[in-house]
């Protein structure tokens, strides 16, 4: 091999390196927005989650740790409705008492990915797909029969993640929330059984499931070849 071919080697893959690095740069943030269904387990639904589902909104915004990790800041916006009647169970007056809310939360999740989740870097087999458990903190904000509410909730959830191109993001994410209170569906609600009121006793939770699509964004390096 000539030095005049060698030349053109070195050359031919200095040309193609910006390609290759543009190709493995990832992105610090994401943010994005989905749709979805809620559930209701209180005392006017002891069982049946989705006998009577309503609607939810999110906003999300994540930050990118590593393929493993992910922090899920979100805003949801929803309905939630409960019927007694509905259910086999009576209470001690034999009255039926049935509610409806729309309800606002904020929260913080943590995200782990089962795989390695992203695309491009081949040599870190990177997943296009992973599912993930998430677990966090919020806090939800209702108005039922005319007075107001707001209490701290304990999402407990798992979903998956799709990347049908680099920055672009599909997701189904299932939460279960407790609230830590018992007047979700209301003040008449509120220990009608006349149970002494414990972590797992006399408290509402309500379930989401989201569809989602989200967009990377702020490349982690721009100029160099390395992860900060």
């Amino acid at each position: 091999m000539t030095r005049r071919h060698l030349t053109a080697i070195i050359l031919s893959l200095a040309a193609t390196l910006p390609t290759l690095t543009a190709a493995q740069e990832d992105y610090r943030f994401e943010a994005g927005g989905g749709i979805g269904m809620t559930g209701y387990l209180g005392d006017a639904n002891t069982a049946a989650m989705w006998s009577m589902p309503g609607l939810d909104g999110e906003l999300l915004f994540r930050y990118i740790a590593s393929p493993r990790w992910a922090f899920k800041t979100n805003l949801y916006a929803g309905s939630l409705r409960g019927d007694s009647s509905k259910m086999e169970n009576d209470f001690p007056d034999d009255a039926d008492r049935r509610f409806s809310t729309t309800f606002y939360e904020i929260g913080e999740t943590v995200e782990l990915n089962f795989l390695d989740y992203g695309m491009g870097e081949t040599y870190r087999r990177l997943k296009r797909f992973t599912p993930y458990i998430a677990a966090g903190l919020g806090a939800t904000f209702w108005r039922v029969d005319g007075r107001s509410g707001a209490a701290l909730t304990i999402p407990l959830g798992l979903g998956v993640k799709y990347k049908p191109s680099p920055r672009v993001n599909l997701g189904l994410e299932f939460l279960m929330k407790k609230t830590l209170t018992d007047r979700l569906d209301g003040d008449r609600l509120d220990d009608p059984l006349g149970i002494e009121s414990a972590f797992m006793k006399n408290t509402d939770w309500y379930s989401t499931l989201t569809f989602t699509v989200s967009y990377e964004f702020s490349r982690r390096c721009a100029t160099c070849n390395y992860k900060d």
